[in-house]
């Protein structure tokens, strides 16, 4: 699954590393890329978006909406 995640308080590029740390302490988040006020998810089945606002919270942040996008295939 992948998430769009929407964060309130990113203000410096610090804060890129912050939750970008915080996220990879979640077990079974597979792929995070982070970018100010916003990060894109791919995660295996089970994992809560309570773990991930507990996460982005622990790190000082507050997820003001989670998205889920649209699965894509590769091309070929």
């Amino acid at each position: 699954m992948r998430l769009e995640v929407t964060i309130d308080g990113m203000l410096a590029v610090h804060a890129k590393h912050a939750v970008f740390m915080a996220l990879a302490a979640v077990e079974g988040i597979t792929r995070a890329e982070v970018e100010l006020g916003r990060a894109e998810l791919t995660l295996a089945e089970g994992v809560s978006q309570a773990a991930i606002r507990a996460a982005i919270a622990d790190a000082g942040f507050a997820v003001t909406a989670i998205r889920i996008l649209p699965r894509t295939l590769p091309t070929i």
